[in-house]
């Protein structure tokens, strides 16, 4: 096996939503691996405008705008974007490289985030976010989800609001032909704990056996909590796409 192919021959299921799942098929299928793109969320509008809409015409008031995620910042953005400019004395943070990443696409200059780790931990950590006193934060994100960000940020001093900008939606997908071609599948990649279940859901009961019996990389150790309480072993990958990758080619190109 060539050392800049270690996934040659490999086929890997990325779960992602069909919009975050472009680079990570990418970087795979460049080292000799074939992604199989099987969506386990659908990233959605919300139903009722009204509360983003009006936090969205009163941005000026805050100090700080978070973006919870690749997603919140794609949806956050677009939404301001269709009301208002973005104020431009806002500061802007992101949970990760690849919300950040998200919204410099988007537009957005000089975005803090954490240069190691992906999640609300990681960007507590930064020394912005400890100094938060008496500022007012908006944080955008899906409906519903964790609540360690706000309590955090509140019991040192903040005001938080939430911005709700998506919302997310269990595919009606057949996951047969899936489970039929499993032969094919050699290790699966999970990136929510959230769409871990729904992917579990899915499969029904001849898949989930199948991928009891398969590689399952996720790359946070609560999304492995997940798995476990799913009686699942899962392998805490590298953090980013690119640690992803790593970990693929470290557990799946020795085999």
């Amino acid at each position: 096996m060539s050392a800049n192919r270690p996934l040659a021959g490999r086929g890997i299921v990325i779960t992602r939503p069909a919009r975050q799942a472009a680079q990570l098929a990418d970087l795979i299928e460049a080292r000799g691996g074939r992604a199989i793109l099987f969506p386990v969320m659908e990233i959605l509008d919300v139903e009722d405008r009204s509360t983003l809409d009006a936090i969205i015409d009163r941005l000026d008031d805050f100090d700080l705008a978070i973006f919870i995620s690749p997603n919140a910042a794609a949806k956050g953005w677009e939404a301001v974007r269709a009301r208002r400019t973005f104020p431009q004395k806002l500061k802007i943070a992101a949970i990760g490289r690849a919300s950040a990443r998200e919204l410099r696409k988007m537009g957005a200059s000089r975005v803090l985030a954490p240069k190691e780790g992906a999640d609300s931990e990681s960007l507590l950590e930064l020394p912005e976010l400890k100094a938060v006193s008496g500022q007012r934060i908006v944080v955008f994100r899906g409906a519903g989800g964790r609540e360690l960000l706000r309590d955090s940020l509140v019991a040192r001093g903040a005001s938080v609001e939430y911005a709700e900008c998506y919302r997310r939606l269990r595919p009606d997908v057949d996951a047969g032909p899936l489970v039929r071609s499993w032969d094919e599948v050699d290790g699966v990649v999970v990136t929510s704990s959230e769409g871990l279940r729904n992917f579990h859901d899915m499969l029904g009961i001849a898949g989930r056996e199948r991928l009891a019996r398969t590689p399952l990389f996720v790359p946070h150790p609560r999304i492995a909590a997940t798995a476990c309480e799913l009686y699942l072993d899962a392998i805490v990958t590298r953090p980013g796409d690119e640690g992803i990758v790593v970990s693929l080619s470290e557990h799946l190109g020795a085999r």
